[in-house]
């Protein structure tokens, strides 16, 4: 036991016990249509760290919460299982992937489970297993049958230190560095699978707009992945070489197009390469896509601008890309940035086209392009026939016009390359036959399993020989097995439709069922995955609704992308050495104390500081919960039912509506300060008078239910402490109506006189108050108030002055009426002068007790006016004996 007040082992070990023994998790099949909550299942890296603590503890304290609704819940948990970190560990430590990841799940299993996360653990899934991979397997021959599998010679992403491709959304930065080891990536050339994404382009990117469960955050990173621009392609004669095409967003600035532009890698660049030394130099040497300015060399050609038929220099530049667009571009200096600076740098013309569009009557201006580009839409100038125009009208009658010129749409999002050369991940289900060429493997010869592990440099699966060598399925000669492994965001692009029946042994998800319980209701996961698993996820549930019968298109209703857990300022990490175990905060202060300090420290997608201190405090806060819970069950009060159990009541009520809304917002700090505040509520009532029983026990009946999502074990031990029965998992959620306006105001009242009294104590010294008088604004100063707020008259007193009982308040009136012109932007309702009155009667106990003193609330017709002068709506008048 540690010093904390309670022996948090003893109790989290009884109720792990009890939850087991209760099947307490478990998600029938016959259930309908339950609420499905998931984390993103983790890669079994060893050990859990505090990322996946908060995650997890997000998911389980929603799931508990919608359970306690009433509400089916489907809470599963898996493992991502493939991968090359387990590969390294595996030749580091001379054993397999498959042992070092069974162990590190063994291990991780059980950190969840002294975490108190309620899973259905009957549905975990294992990616590495053939039980789960020979699904990849399937579902990439399914996507082959579609015309949705290409094999091809590609330039990727090839990491020297993981040896094996990388996809493009695995290459960060502008350093271009690979995502799991930061080594600097290369490009090479290698004959590569692909799943054709592209394909999906356009509904994946339209149908963002229908994720209004998503974080804007993320659904604005999708898009710009995607990239989808209109424009026109449009051909420049270049001599000696014929049209080339080339993409443009701006055809209206055709007519000031002063140089071509091709990619380094551009098949005339290539060829010009071979003949001209300056041009081989450039294209291996110097061209650098990622610099900070662009650079080129001239090649000699031109090319016929087919507006205006004049001849441009055209040079290779490598800031075109041959991967976007055409490779190849019409250069605009006067209107692209990029454009801009080549020019200066090579002295070439910069001619304006399009002008800011002019007032009525006057004649366009041109811009000054001299220091920079002008890149608005506006008006053509210095365009022949087309100027006047308008651009979105000239780029329509410029695409007319212009023969070898049509619309057309680019795209930045490419196809998704799955090839990788390493071990550790599902085999691609193709043989390589001399005579057939690549053949799938038939379906009722899945899965294709993985050979004994080969501590190798390069591909391992090269060197499987015996697995490797096989016959063809369609002519029965020699062949060999395709040596590459998928990507393992495959395993993860469709693992949520798994748990739905991870015992399918003829399908990889029961259909049916699917289409009852999918899509995932609330998803939690680090905001990495927006361009990547999120992306790939809505891509596959698409293909499957087409081709598999799912009856939804997205996966995902509402996600959550949860902050980081730091500390002082930076993400923990292992090579900062500023980790923080769970482990150890489990044994030191209990998963109660883990779990509450977590959620109540931010919103779950802020980043938030681990803080010792905050950990012990909310430590000491569950203790003294259990032993106000103990000492009412030990020693059951016998209070009245007075004005003060009628504020505590409200109180309560309160409480369970706001902390009920903010469960449901998924903001469960402020959730847990409501709770927490109302516990504070209840123990200042014991300490002032003998509490009413039945108020009391219901205060902290809902406080332990209110709880319980995050403080599970804790949560269970006082319901039982409190004489229920049966598991506060399953126990009701607390229920209460309230007019959430008038909560806020009696609060904001009564804290706002607690405030003033502090006050004026403070400011008057007085040490020992004799007597505190509240008093209560008349009501005329409320009807002013009313018409200050409605009123939008230039002359807030003369409309005051036309109600004949506040222009009988005399210069009283007319000094309110200033002071309520003077913050009127900031002005706001208050409660009625009864409703004020009652909630200060109610709430003058917390007064009395803080200051040792008794209170009386004052009503306007018995103050003297003096005093009421200084009373506001809101703000009453203080009077203190001292």
């Amino acid at each position: 036991m540690s010093d904390a007040g309670y022996d948090h082992a003893t109790v989290e070990r009884r109720w792990q016990e009890a939850w087991d023994e209760e099947d307490a998790y478990r998600t029938p099949d016959d259930v309908e249509d339950p609420t499905y909550v998931l984390g993103m299942y983790p890669y079994p890296s060893g050990k859990l760290h505090m990322g996946h603590v908060r995650n997890y503890t997000i998911t389980d304290a929603y799931a508990r919460f919608r359970r306690m609704q009433g509400d089916d819940v489907l809470h599963p948990m898996g493992w991502d299982a493939f991968g090359l970190p387990a590969e390294n560990a595996a030749k580091e430590r001379d054993t397999n992937p498959r042992d070092w990841t069974f162990d590190c799940i063994e291990t991780m299993t059980e950190q969840m489970e002294s975490m108190g996360f309620g899973y259905d653990w009957e549905r975990e899934i294992t990616t590495c297993t053939p039980e789960y991979y020979q699904w990849n397997q399937w579902l990439f021959e399914r996507f082959h049958e579609e015309g949705l599998v290409e094999r091809r010679d590609a330039e990727v992403n090839w990491c020297p230190h993981c040896e094996t491709v990388l996809a493009d959304e695995q290459v960060e930065g502008e350093a271009e560095l690979c995502w799991r080891c930061d080594t600097p990536v290369e490009q090479r050339e290698l004959e590569q699978w692909f799943l054709k994404i592209t394909e999906y382009a356009d509904e994946l990117l339209e149908s963002i707009d229908d994720l209004e469960g998503w974080p804007n955050s993320v659904r604005q990173m999708q898009r710009n992945w995607i990239g989808r621009q209109y424009g026109a392609e449009v051909d420049f004669d270049i001599e000696g070489h014929g049209p080339v095409t080339a993409f443009t967003t701006r055809l209206d600035t055709i007519h000031g197009a002063t140089f071509f532009a091709l990619a380094p890698d551009h098949p005339i660049s290539e060829a010009l390469a071979e003949e001209d030394e300056a041009v081989r130099r450039f294209v291996e040497e110097e061209a650098d896509p990622d610099g900070d300015e662009p650079n080129g060399v001239a090649t000699g050609l031109t090319a016929t601008n087919p507006a205006t038929g004049d001849e441009i220099p055209v040079y290779v530049a490598d800031f075109v890309l041959s991967d976007v667009g055409t490779g190849a571009l019409m250069a605009v200096p006067g209107h692209d940035e990029r454009d801009h600076v080549f020019a200066e740098k090579k002295g070439l013309d910069v001619v304006p086209v399009i002008a800011p569009e002019p007032e009525e009557g006057e004649e366009p201006e041109a811009p000054d392009v001299e220091e920079e580009a002008y890149t608005e839409d506006g008006v053509l100038i210095n365009s022949g026939d087309y100027s006047g125009l308008d651009s979105e009208t000239a780029r329509e009658r410029l695409t007319e016009d212009i023969d070898s010129a049509a619309e057309a749409t680019q795209y930045q999002l490419r196809d998704w390359g799955i090839s990788r050369q390493r071990y550790w991940g599902t085999p691609i289900p193709v043989i390589h036959c001399e005579d057939c060429g690549p053949v799938t493997v038939p379906e009722e010869e899945l899965p294709v399993e993985l050979p004994e592990f080969i501590n190798t440099t390069g591909n391992p699966l090269d060197a499987a020989e015996e697995w490797k060598q096989t016959t063809c399925p369609d002519c029965g000669g020699p062949a060999e097995r395709e040596t590459d492994t998928m990507d393992t965001f495959v395993d993860s692009s469709w693992y949520f439709l798994r748990y739905v029946s991870p015992g399918a042994e003829d399908v990889p998800f029961d259909l049916e069922r699917a289409n009852d319980w999918m899509p995932v209701d609330q998803y939690v996961g680090g905001i990495e995955h927006a361009v990547m698993h999120l992306l790939y996820s809505r891509f596959f549930t698409k293909v499957l609704a087409d081709h598999e019968g799912l009856e939804h298109r997205e996966p995902f209703t509402n996600l959550l992308a949860q902050g980081m857990v730091q500390l002082e300022g930076e993400k923990m990490s292992k090579s900062k050495g500023n980790v923080v175990s769970p482990q150890r905060i489990v044994e030191e202060y209990g998963a109660d104390t883990a779990r509450l300090f977590m959620m109540q420290a931010a919103q779950p997608e802020r980043d938030f500081d681990w803080s010792e201190e905050g950990v012990r405090s909310t430590n000491a806060f569950l203790a003294r919960l259990k032993g106000m819970v103990e000492d009412y069950v030990s020693d059951e009060p016998a209070g009245d039912d007075d004005a003060v159990a009628s504020y505590v009541d409200s109180e309560i009520d309160a409480t369970i509506a706001l902390a009920t809304d903010e469960y449901d917002d998924l903001t469960f700090n402020k959730a847990l300060r409501e709770t927490q505040d109302l516990v504070r509520t209840l123990r200042q009532y014991a300490d002032y008078a003998e509490p009413h029983a039945e108020t009391y026990e219901r205060g902290l009946s809902a406080v332990v239910r209110l709880l319980a999502p995050v403080a599970p074990h804790l949560a269970e031990e006082l319901w039982d402490e409190l004489g229920n029965d049966g598991l506060v998992a399953d126990a009701a959620w607390p229920t209460a109506e309230v007019d959430r306006d008038h909560v806020t105001k009696r609060r904001r009242l009564v804290e706002n006189t607690r405030e003033d009294i502090r006050d004026i104590v403070e400011v008057a010294g007085i040490e020992d108050p004799k007597a505190i008088d509240v008093v209560v604004a008349p009501d005329w100063k409320y009807d002013a108030l009313e018409i200050a707020i409605e009123s939008d008259a230039d002359n807030l007193i003369g409309e005051l002055m036309q109600e004949s009982h506040i222009r009988e308040q005399g210069d009283a009136a007319a000094d309110y009426g200033q002071d309520l012109q003077a913050e009127r932007e900031a002005l706001s309702m208050t409660l009625s002068p009864e409703a004020e009155h009652a909630a200060l009667e109610s709430a003058a106990w917390l007064i009395e007790r803080e200051f040792e003193a008794p209170v009386t609330v004052v009503g306007a017709d018995e103050a003297d006016e003096d005093v009421l002068a200084n009373a506001e709506p809101g703000r009453p008048a203080i009077e203190i004996d001292d």
